[in-house]
């Protein structure tokens, strides 16, 4: 895994790398403007720098005229990354510095390989290393490989974040925004795995397990919350005696969260 500095003035977009980077195990720091990028650069020397073109104070083409001007840093891979993609642009950044483009709006699917093609083999992410003849992946890689899960949240943002973060590891994913939809698809397909908010419009989460766990259907699927609003242990208690298989907090480091899964599948298995 590497250190990464992303240098980007969008929170949208800086918490998207930063949440689909930091998933793959890499140390990101991040700075939102250009002065601040550079400062951090300078006293980190990461191995590599995600540099929005169109920032405050000093924009992305003199970030990168300052770093390839210092011989501490020009050896670092610089890329850029823009939403706006006219004539000649790439041109500019090329000889700005800039050692390749990444272009917005960001593709979770593809965004990590992009990234990681200017490191070094040894330095990219657990679950991207390339598979040799004969190798076997990592016993977790296996089996994310085999688990369905379905995810539950009123939030479209939360169910893509955690879509975006599942998926690359070989997870099939099946999202809902309530809990009769949960429900009706976890009727269609059982899943190996449930993961939900607790708070949600109508039926919460609690309901939502006290359905499931009544179906003898799905008396052994894990079900596990995931919530940032808890009002005490109330709540979180009476999800474990419901039938809950763990209850997890956010904000939760991506790599704690796909450890909980792949724990919680692999004794499933076992």
């Amino acid at each position: 895994m590497a250190n990464i500095v992303i240098i980007e003035d969008t929170p949208a977009n800086l918490e998207l790398m930063c949440y689909l980077l930091g998933v793959f195990g890499h140390q990101i720091q991040t700075a939102t403007d250009g002065d601040e990028g550079l400062e951090l650069v300078r006293s980190t020397v990461p191995e590599l720098i995600i540099c929005d073109v169109h920032l405050p104070k000093v924009d992305g083409y003199e970030v990168a005229r300052a770093l390839k001007s210092d011989p501490r840093l020009s050896t670092i891979p610089l890329l850029a990354v823009t939403a706006l993609a006219m004539v000649g642009d790439r041109e500019k950044g090329l000889k700005a510095g800039f050692d390749g483009y990444l272009y917005k709006p960001i593709e979770p699917q593809t965004f990590v390989a992009e990234v990681e093609r200017y490191l070094n083999v040894d330095r990219r992410g657990a679950f991207s290393q390339p598979q040799l003849p004969g190798e076997t992946q990592p016993a977790d890689v296996i089996e994310a490989r085999r688990g369905k899960i379905l995810v539950v949240d009123d939030l479209m943002v939360n169910l893509e974040l955690l879509s975006d973060m599942l998926k690359p590891l070989g997870y099939q994913v099946a999202s809902a925004q309530t809990a009769a939809e949960a429900y009706a698809l976890a009727c269609r397909e059982i899943p190996d795995l449930i993961l939900s908010d607790l708070h949600m419009p109508g039926e919460d989460g609690i309901t939502l397990l006290r359905r499931i766990k009544s179906n003898a259907e799905f008396a052994t699927v894990p079900f596990v919350f995931i919530s940032s609003t808890v009002q005490g242990e109330k709540e979180r208690d009476a999800a474990l005696r419901y039938g809950g298989t763990c209850f997890l907090m956010r904000p939760i480091e991506p790599a704690v969260l796909l450890a909980e899964i792949a724990a919680i599948l692999e004794k499933q298995d076992g």
